[in-house]
């Protein structure tokens, strides 16, 4: 039997650290059980604590639900390649590192599933167009 889905919600979540109390504000309108949600999430991404892990929540009809966990953000795998807190505050006048091409690479390969590119050329330059406007170098 299909189940009919009322709802999606795509949240930014620290891996392994979710508690019903701080999804409270985004899932509780939607009448899923916050604590069966809070043990699945942080069951499924354990291994990635410290990362911000995005999860779609598909909500269905009877209240129950299903998580899809995809790869970090670019800009947090940027940072964290890097070692820096945030982006520069005026992209093109000021730069807050330099990541090298093994670096982009790495960032492609874990991203890859996540964009709409068929090779890592490709998605390397996505990696790059959003460093970039981080104000990152990249080196040649």
């Amino acid at each position: 039997m299909n189940k009919n889905s009322i709802r999606t919600i795509k949240l930014n979540l620290p891996a392994g650290k979710v508690t019903p109390a701080t999804i409270g504000k985004d899932l509780a309108p939607t009448g899923i059980h916050l604590a069966n949600f809070s043990q699945e999430y942080n069951e499924r991404t354990k291994a990635d604590i410290g990362k911000i892990i995005p999860a779609k929540i598909t909500i269905y009809e009877d209240r129950s639900f299903k998580i899809e966990v995809t790869a970090p953000p670019t800009a947090f795998l940027i940072k964290e390649a890097l070692g820096i807190q945030k982006g520069a505050a005026k992209t093109g006048h000021e730069t807050v590192g330099t990541l090298t091409k093994k670096q982009v690479a790495e960032i492609a390969n874990i991203k890859m599933p996540d964009l709409n590119v068929y090779t890592l050329e490709s998605a390397m330059k996505m990696i790059e167009g959003t460093a970039k406007n981080m104000g990152v170098v990249i080196e040649k």
